[in-house]
């Protein structure tokens, strides 16, 4: 709770709120909507001004607004403020998909709502929302993973000290800035330092390959970055790429995203992995999962796709192994997945098409 609202207080007492029921917003969040003859049970919380600010943003970000309304505890009536949104098109709350993990990431994306609110504008918050959910995904995904040390530091938690956060820019992607200390090999803590990282989520990549061809298939598009630095040709070949979705897995974002930006189907029995990468861990929490697509690529499998809704326009290539390293060996192609995949590829090929 004091992640959400700061100090709250909680009664301790179950308070019932009647005429009322729990439904599910789009994002899956119980919301109060007005039932006559419902009831709802809950507790009662008692928030400074800051808490009641947060919760404020935090509802409105899902269509709720304050009401002030009678609500009973052991028997005896009492004013409380509750958040109302209106019933249309919500359905009867837990969402059929509701889970454990469900709910740690929407209550971390609440978090990192309610945190914002203090120093950004709602529709900053409504732009970030869905990127905060999959940020928050990647979040639990990354504390659930094995983390071997055999060979670097067996950190604990006191070996990292935060001692000022900020996220001075948060839209689709985020800016962190965080003033803290770090545990030195000499065993003592740093001085106080500032560091600056882009805040994304984790993101796959899907080389397909035909080893009965000895083909491959990669797609091409303009990239901001590149432009950015002021390169004289902005447009990248690339294997296929997206961001994880908040509540699926990386197998599954493979798959999609396959389908979205080439037209291949794919099945996850296709899908070899390459292995997990920070492709620049200094900088950015973007995480990578790669995989090789085992698959046909006959003649005319080419073709441009991409969706509408994300102003894609994204060309696929079907080349020969050989002049994929041509082209990996000459600098044209110069994303570090596709350079990292097609090495990983070629030290598989010959095991591969024999299988």
């Amino acid at each position: 709770m004091r992640a959400l609202f700061g100090d709250a207080d909680a009664t301790g007492d179950a308070a019932d709120l009647p005429d009322h029921q729990l439904c599910a917003t789009p994002a899956g969040l119980p919301v109060l909507v007005a039932v006559p003859g419902a009831s709802v049970t809950g507790t009662v919380l008692t928030l400074d001004r800051r808490g009641a600010a947060r919760l404020d943003a935090l509802q409105a970000l899902f269509g709720a607004v304050p009401v002030r309304s009678e609500i009973r505890i052991a028997g005896a009536g009492m004013t409380a403020t509750l958040y109302r949104a209106e019933h249309k098109g919500l359905s009867v709350w837990p969402d059929p998909d509701w889970t454990e993990h469900r709910a740690g990431i929407l209550f971390a994306a609440c978090a990192e709502m309610a945190a914002l609110s203090e120093t950004h504008a709602p529709q900053v918050l409504r732009a970030r929302w869905p990127m905060a959910l999959s940020h928050a995904a990647s979040i639990l995904r990354g504390q659930a993973e094995p983390a071997p040390a055999t060979l670097r530091r067996d950190w604990r938690r006191e070996d990292v000290s935060l001692v000022t956060p900020r996220q001075p820019y948060a839209w689709y992607f985020g800016v962190r800035e965080d003033d803290l200390r770090f545990r030195r090999f000499d065993d003592s803590l740093s001085d106080v330092v500032k560091r600056a990282g882009f805040v994304m989520s984790d993101a796959v990549t899907v080389l397909p390959y035909d080893p009965k061809r000895d083909r491959v298939m990669l797609v091409e598009q303009f990239r901001y970055g590149p432009w950015l630095r002021g390169v004289r040709n902005p447009w990248s070949l690339e294997p296929i790429a997206g961001r994880v979705d908040p509540f699926e897995m990386p197998e599954a974002a493979a798959l999609r995203e396959a389908q979205e930006e080439t037209g291949l189907t794919l099945t996850a029995e296709q899908l070899l992995a390459v292995g997990n990468a920070y492709p620049s861990p200094g900088a950015i929490t973007e995480y990578l999962y790669h995989y090789v697509a085992l698959c046909d690529l006959p003649d005319g499998s080419e073709g441009v796709s991409g969706l509408e809704t994300e102003a894609e326009d994204i060309r696929s290539h079907v080349i020969s192994f050989d002049r994929l390293m041509e082209l990996v060996k000459s600098g044209e192609a110069q994303n570090g997945p596709l350079v990292l995949t097609a090495w990983w590829l070629a030290a598989h090929r010959d095991g591969l098409r024999a299988g």
